[in-house]
């Protein structure tokens, strides 16, 4: 997921280095709008990230609950 995420983000940089070589000195706009969408992006993968942590951490309680569940009720029989 990391690796995921830092290919997009070297994409996304490298995009950017080559559009603002290309464009001319009058497109100071567009290259503050290309800014605020990687930071928007930027924000958006860490929010992932943070939300993958936790979908991981909600698991293995989950994994450790039904792993006790199982070891109750084979000592019921």
């Amino acid at each position: 997921m990391k690796h995921l995420c830092f290919a997009v983000l070297l994409g996304i940089s490298c995009l950017a280095l080559l559009t603002s070589r290309a464009q001319t000195p009058a497109a100071k706009p567009d290259e503050q709008e290309l800014l605020t969408l990687v930071k928007q992006v930027q924000a958006q993968q860490a929010q992932i990230v943070a939300n993958q942590t936790q979908i991981d951490s909600k698991l293995a309680d989950l994994a450790e609950t039904i792993r006790v569940a199982r070891i109750y009720s084979s000592r019921s029989r």
